[in-house]
């Protein structure tokens, strides 16, 4: 319906209404700016002071940025009571600059928001009319009423008698390349699970098009919304499977004000590494298997080796005999401390040095005549401190228990994996020189890390030593602060009253306080340090395509929300990793058992009945109980396919007849075919990370995973297994061509007719 149908009173009401809202944003925007900028100014701090500012500058630098987010579409609904409140809804909360703080902008994830999209004919919830308030920027475009009071006989005069109106526009809209939020269009189904309690493992499961991981990312803004505390504090993890899908989700979150989130694949979560790099399938089977974590422990406790058969120490001008019975009493002892290998070495340590100073007190001290020893605790100790300073000593433990870094053990691993694994599984992963990390290493490097921890002796040694640095040039300072004051006070007379009256810094703080003044500031957010910190425990962890984990990613999840507060969103029909766990049973139960939670999405909102069928129909030849979730849309357009003998010709003519004046298109190819086909088509890059801004972009089916284009060309479909399939012919919103050179699958061939 256009702006000219509607009456101009309406409209002047609803955008009168917006231009003061966003005038309260323009002013809230301009002092959290102010604040910013003078809290920084504030310099060095004493140390309450310096934590109560980074708190304010975290806070306003937080509403400074969910206020920049939100500049578009701010405000996109209103409810009309039938006690005749209203209240507009938008993506963030405001409050009139008044002594009572009245809202005039309700946050929608707010409880009195939820009639907006809860409320139906039969069940009013309160509600007699719901409006959906359409906007371009600054300015209302259109507006659409759904009467819920049917004995309202009160008219706007743009009511939307089928109330699907702005869903549909949505569903119809030219893609952009990024996702948008839904939350002018979150369904009754969507919602529940959006506002379901924060609490334990919650699994959402839905095929192609429904929504499953908008629901996710607005989940993640109302936990946030409601536990801003708690999650702020811990921050919210969200693990997806490509960079190129976590690039499409980017802007969501922070267009419903939300910044504090980290978005990460699982080649990003081993600090230090970010890794794209992929394994072949049977590699990332091996290395995916919950039985790794067994092999890497074996392999660590192969380092704590035995002597072969006895190590020679010299030490003053003896030899002392370190045997193989007496190395193993110091290693059971050590390894009963149940401590990772790294942190242990430290009793290990003092385990040996024990066995070595009884052998030499022993030898210089017994009494020959009884046969007891002659020498004090004292001696002891020194004996034990000679010892410690012997380079042999260090030599021998070094051998026996020696440090190492997980990468060194993983590298070591896979350098001559025959040792662990049968001859087949050790030719899959067995890679003599490490040069780059792939995806399926990086769960490996953190069960390494697990299993070795960090001996952080030297670190805290370090540190401490840095400190008092500080602390003696701090003194220095204030002693020459102090010398500077008594030159002074030796040139006053000695009647003047004002001597006795003044203060230095020598006097007001001492030199440890006055060094911790000049301490490093880290005004980090919670998801920054989350980044950079391997044992971070999260608040909240948000999995999308889950089913692809391998037991070893789950393994490393876990370790991040020790406690277990998930979402997880995915499809065992569309498993296409070889590591893939797939059933929700076998990727929780090891963890919590039965005590998860399971919903599932079953309407289609992005691909047209027409694409749909025909993807069905390849899953339901090799499984004939598949149901797929029901399209809410027809277009009319039917998908085509057509055989060729100059592929690279004929995908781009059918590039030119496919692409939407507006909007985007893909090309899902065999990764194999990439180069050839991106010579052919103009401005088209082949590559690991795609630009999905581009107007046609070149895809290999697992790239596609989660996106959705408005028309979509699938290459040589013949080459896919039913998963990988099944994806590529589910990313289109409107128009869908295969183009193949061999025979078509059957299932598809015969769906196509």
């Amino acid at each position: 319906m256009s702006n000219t149908e509607f009456p101009d009173e309406e409209l002047r009401q609803e955008q009168q209404f917006v231009d003061g809202l966003y005038a309260r944003v323009d002013a809230l925007r301009g002092d959290a700016e102010v604040s910013v900028t003078e809290a920084l100014a504030q310099g060095h701090t004493p140390r309450q002071a310096r934590l109560e500012r980074d708190i304010l500058v975290a806070e306003r630098s937080g509403l400074l940025a969910a206020l920049n987010a939100v500049d578009g579409s701010l405000c996109f609904g209103r409810i009309d009571l039938a006690s005749g409140d209203t209240h507009h809804i938008g993506r963030i909360g405001l409050r009139a600059d008044d002594a009572e703080r009245t809202p005039v902008l309700i946050d929608w994830r707010a409880e009195v928001a939820r009639p907006f999209y809860l409320a139906t004919g039969h069940t009013t919830m309160g509600l007699r009319r719901r409006r959906h308030i359409s906007t371009e920027g600054r300015r209302v475009t259109a507006l659409h009423d759904e009467i819920l009071d049917l004995g309202d006989e009160t008219r706007t005069g743009h009511e939307d008698p089928a109330g699907d109106a702005v869903l549909l526009a949505a569903l119809n809209s030219a893609r952009t390349g990024r996702m948008g939020d839904i939350v002018r269009t979150i369904q009754a189904d969507q919602d529940r699970i959006i506002r379901a309690p924060h609490r334990g493992v919650m699994v959402v499961e839905g095929g192609p098009g429904t929504g499953k991981t908008a629901v996710a990312l607005h989940r993640a803004a109302y936990l946030l919304y409601e536990h801003r505390e708690l999650l702020a504090r811990r921050a919210v993890l969200i693990v997806g499977p490509n960079p190129a899908f976590l690039g499409y989700i980017g802007e969501v979150l922070p267009s419903l004000g939300e910044t504090g989130v980290l978005l990460a694949t699982v080649g990003e979560l081993y600090p230090g590494v970010r890794t794209t790099r992929t394994d072949t399938p049977e590699a990332a089977a091996v290395k995916g298997r919950a039985e790794m974590a067994g092999v890497l422990a074996d392999a660590v406790r192969d380092l704590q080796t035995l002597p072969d058969p006895v190590i020679a120490i010299e030490h003053d001008r003896e030899v002392l005999m370190l045997d193989d019975g007496l190395v193993n009493v110091a290693r059971e002892r050590t390894r009963a401390a149940k401590l990772p290998h790294n942190v242990a070495r430290e009793h290990f340590e003092g385990h040996i040095l024990n066995a070595l100073t009884d052998m030499v007190a022993e030898r210089i001290g017994t009494d020959p005549y009884d046969g007891g020893n002659l020498l004090d605790p004292s001696d002891i100790t020194q004996i034990r401190d000679e010892l410690a300073d012997n380079p042999e000593v260090w030599s021998a433990v070094d051998r026996l228990w020696p440090r190492i870094t997980p990468r060194r053990l993983v590298a070591d691993f896979l350098a001559a994996p025959e040792e662990y694994l049968s001859e087949e599984d050790a030719a899959a992963v067995r890679r003599p020189v490490t040069r780059h990390w792939t995806v399926s290493d990086v769960p490996l490097l953190d069960e390494a890390a697990e299993l070795l921890g960090v001996d952080d002796r030297l670190a805290r040694a370090r540190a401490e030593h840095e400190r008092q640095t500080q602390i003696a040039f701090a003194q220095g300072v204030l002693d020459v602060s102090y010398a500077s004051r008594t030159f002074e006070f030796e040139d006053k007379e000695d009647d003047d009253p004002e001597s006795s009256e003044v203060l230095s810094a020598h006097d007001i703080i001492d030199a440890e306080r006055f060094a911790e003044r000049h301490e490093e500031d880290d005004h980090r957010s919670a998801a920054e340090r989350a980044a950079a910190d391997r044992t971070w425990a999260f608040g909240h962890i948000i999995v999308d395509e889950a089913q692809e984990l391998s037991p070893m990613a789950w393994r490393l999840l876990m370790r991040r929300s020790p406690t277990r507060s998930m979402t997880l969103v995915g499809d065992p029909a569309q498993t296409s990793e070889a590591a893939g766990v797939g059933a929700w049973a076998d990727i929780l139960d090891p963890y919590v058992g039965d005590r998860w939670e399971h919903t599932r999405l079953g309407v289609n909102y992005r691909t047209p009945a027409e694409i749909m069928d025909v993807a069905a129909a390849v899953v339901r030849a090799g499984h004939p109980g598949f149901e797929p979730p029901g399209s809410v849309r027809s277009t009319g357009v039917r998908p085509w396919a057509r055989a060729t003998d100059d592929l690279p010709g004929a995908v781009a003519k059918a590039v030119t007849e496919l692409a939407p004046g507006e909007g985007r298109l893909a090309v899902i190819a065999p990764r194999e075919l990439h180069r050839a086909l991106a010579a052919r088509l103009d401005g088209v890059t082949a590559g690991g990370e795609p630009d999905l801004s581009h107007d046609v972009v070149l895809l290999d089916p697992r790239q596609a995973k989660g996106l959705e284009f408005d028309s979509v060309l699938v290459v040589e479909p013949g080459r896919y297994g039913t998963s990988d399939l099944y994806v590529a012919l589910t990313r289109a919103t409107q128009r869908l061509g295969v183009l193949h050179t061999g025979p078509l699958p059957e299932p598809l061939a015969d769906a196509l007719g």
